[in-house]
């Protein structure tokens, strides 16, 4: 069975493709929508071109495309390539979906009109138990975005590992902050796991911060052996 696999480069959506893999299925292309609208409500947008290095460390091709980003019309833009996709083949879709219906419901209507199953491997997962499992595959994380009480400028850059997990679980009781960032309180970038061939390097990167939020601006990445 041939799978295409929303991919953002961060923990969710590369997750996805380790599950998809895990599940049997040939994971043909990574889905990459560049969006313009900093605020979408279906696409990552902080280093998405970076998914380019992803591919690339993985060895699975990417397919890119761009779109506006408005509500409710970015889909139009993601049925599109979907569609073109499956006359490639495709036959499975899968996202890193956790608990966000917005963006499930959507991705299941769109496969539905295609004629494609819809995969959310993530879903419901518990999300202390999912992120200890994230860090003991070995994945090389990084917060790139924050916009969440409790989460200020220090977190930019910084590496997911069980010490920053227990500052997490502490952030959760105080503040709600929900402790995989779903729901937009963080966003996160996989340098280096067991689906990479070579590991993402960041050569140049600096924060960019306003006021309650910021994120992690990679200026220059390039893939080294591992």
């Amino acid at each position: 069975m041939k799978a295409a696999v929303l991919f953002s480069g961060g923990k969710d959506s590369t997750m996805a493709v380790y599950k998809a893999i895990e599940e049997g299925w040939d994971v043909e292309y990574l889905v990459s929508m560049f969006s313009e609208n900093p605020a979408s409500y279906m696409f990552h947008v902080p280093n998405i071109k970076l998914t380019e290095l992803s591919s690339e460390a993985m060895g699975i091709p990417l397919v890119t495309a761009k779109t506006p980003g408005e509500k409710e019309e970015e889909l139009k833009d993601l049925k599109k390539v979907l569609s073109e996709l499956k006359e490639e083949g495709i036959e499975g879709v899968f996202a890193g979906a956790l608990e966000s219906s917005y963006q499930k419901s959507r991705i299941d209507n769109i496969c539905s009109e295609l004629g494609l199953e819809s995969h959310a491997p993530l879903w419901h997962r518990d999300p202390q138990e999912y992120m200890e499992e994230i860090i003991k595959l070995g994945f090389e994380v990084i917060i790139t975005s924050v916009s969440a009480e409790g989460l200020d400028e220090s977190w930019l850059g910084q590496k997911l590992d069980m010490d920053l997990l227990d500052e997490i679980i502490r952030l959760n009781k105080k503040y709600r902050v929900h402790m995989a960032f779903e729901g937009g309180e963080a966003e996160t970038m996989v340098l280096d796991c067991p689906l990479f061939k070579k590991r993402i390097k960041i050569v140049e990167a600096e924060k960019v911060w306003d006021t309650d939020s910021g994120y992690y601006l990679i200026k220059k990445a390039v893939l080294e052996g591992k």
